[in-house]
């Protein structure tokens, strides 16, 4: 009988859904789009009960496609969004909206903490910085604001373990979260411990009870329920395995297994990681780095977040262009503006759409030098170019402190472009690598879920064996010299005029 793992991975743009045999073949996969409301300038929300929906959706289609006897799915495991969550009721439904970093509303609760509250953090999590997109925050907000929905929760629980709790039937006391998705808090927990911190709980004024066990990522949380199973079209008792967050997962299920190695998810959010195996105590107050805790014992990230990275460029097609949903506009945009030149003639892109940094708490977009002339083509080319200029802030980071970053391993949909992988590594002066399997969150789901249920006796050795280099793209030295005055020059506008002009509209914004 052929054994067969289930993944799914809830990002903010899509939940995509597969099914694997024992010998890594994708057996079949199903994307579905999330929808994201805006009801306030800089808020974010989105429903928990849809982003259930399109993982059911996504089960049955994939199952449907397969053809496969779902009495030989051996396991099912998740992964995420780290930096979210969805407030539950006793009987594990939503009690509110889910709310993820592409939040912004929280910046009032984020200067009481900056300025207020002992910052343990620092040594127990290796994070300084305090900013609004952090969970902890945001729950600070419900907690003042949003007392009928508080009242109601009695847990708050990550997106992709909202679904999995709801298909094992589990009650709000359940609740788990693995330790991955747990530093998708960045703050109010103990890396070396992998477990919450009561102090800064206690300090932050979050009630212990309202956060969930930690648990192993490989761990069985429960079986599927007999009720679910009908939902579902599955068997009723398949195990069901904890899982990690998505941007871990999506690492190593791209070939980011060791320490040393650096990695670029090109998501929703564009994340740029180094694994390491220690706290660099220099490295913890550079603005934008985040230190995590990675799905596997013993391994740790840094890794800094540009929250809309490629919502930037997903925005520009909806909302500027017009074109939402066109499968067709990245590629096309792409060609157009391979006739730029370098730098998109000098126009500069700004990719704070839902804020910046925590060095930039009143950042929002903006683009500067434009002219007659800059038409949708440079405005294109200037959105990739602003994120590889803020991902080379970091690389300049990592290697002060004698990280080595000359191989980025790309993941996520964006580095299906080697348009934009070729000036990622023009502009950091290293060499950008794809792999042969792109399927990142999900294929790592299902070797979770295969090592879970004892079927495999290594994840980090059976992914060596799947998953291997398909292209490598290496700097162009010129190009490079280029970017680096370019990169110069925008840094000294950011982080002197501008951050002037961006506190000022948001005293306008404010008042």
């Amino acid at each position: 009988m052929t054994k067969y793992y289930l993944g799914y991975d809830c990002g903010s743009q899509g939940t995509k859904t597969a099914i694997y045999n024992e010998d890594s073949t994708l057996v079949a996969e199903a994307y579905r789009e999330n929808e994201i409301h805006y009801p306030r300038p800089g808020w974010a929300e989105m429903d928990a009960d849809h982003f259930y929906d399109n993982v059911v959706q996504g089960i049955r289609e994939c199952v449907h496609k397969s053809g496969i006897n779902p009495r030989e799915i051996r396991g099912i495991s998740c992964s995420g969004v780290i930096m979210g969550f969805v407030p539950i009721t006793h009987d594990w439904k939503a009690a509110g909206p889910y709310i993820s970093f592409l939040d912004g509303r929280a910046t009032k609760e984020a200067e009481y903490v900056r300025t207020n509250v002992e910052p343990l953090w620092v040594e127990e999590c290796g994070n300084a910085q305090i900013d609004a997109m952090q969970p902890p925050m945001f729950l600070l907000w419900l907690l003042k604001h949003r007392r009928d929905v508080m009242n109601a929760a009695k847990k708050v629980v990550t997106i992709a373990h909202f679904i999995l709790g709801r298909f094992a039937g589990l009650q709000a006391e359940d609740a788990f979260i693995d330790w991955a998705h747990m530093s998708g808090w960045i703050i109010g927990y103990n890396a070396r411990t992998r477990d919450w911190s009561d102090r800064q709980l206690e300090l932050l004024g979050i009630p212990r009870e309202l956060v969930p066990r930690v648990v192993k990522p490989w761990d069985v949380i429960g079986t599927l329920s007999s009720q679910q199973a009908g939902v579902l079209g599955l068997p009723e008792g398949i195990p069901l395995v904890a899982g990690a967050g998505d941007f871990m997962q999506s690492n190593i299920g791209s070939g980011l297994l060791d320490t040393g190695m650096c990695s670029d998810v090109a998501g929703t959010a564009s994340i740029f990681t180094a694994d390491v195996d220690h706290m660099c105590p220099k490295l913890t107050t550079v603005p934008g780095l985040i230190y995590s805790i990675g799905t596997f014992e013993g391994h740790y990230l840094y890794w800094g977040l540009i929250r809309a990275g490629g919502l930037s460029m997903r925005w520009f097609r909806d909302k500027v262009v017009g074109k939402t949903g066109d499968p067709h506009f990245y590629r096309a945009m792409d060609e157009l503006a391979k006739t730029v030149p370098l730098g998109a003639d000098l126009a500069l892109f700004y990719p704070y759409l839902q804020g910046g940094d925590p060095s930039q708490p009143s950042a929002c977009a903006t683009w500067l030098g434009m002219f007659g002339g800059t038409d949708k083509a440079r405005l294109w080319r200037s959105i990739l170019e602003s994120i590889a200029f803020e991902y080379l802030a970091w690389v300049q980071a990592f290697r002060d402190e004698g990280i080595t970053v000359d191989t980025v391993i790309g993941t996520g949909g964006g580095s299906r472009s080697l348009f934009w992988d070729q000036i990622k590594a023009d502009v950091l002066n290293a060499k950008y690598v794809t792999m042969q399997r792109s399927e990142g969150a999900v294929l790592a789901n299902a070797l979770l879920a295969a090592y879970g249920v004892g079927d495999i006796p290594d994840i980090q050795e059976t992914l060596r064996r799947w998953v291997g280099i398909r292209q490598e793209i290496r700097p162009i030295p010129d190009n490079h010299t280029a970017y680096a005055k370019i990169y110069a020059a925008r840094q000294q506008i950011l982080k002197g005029p501008l951050q002037e002009i961006f506190n000022t509209l948001a005293t306008i914004r404010e008042a």
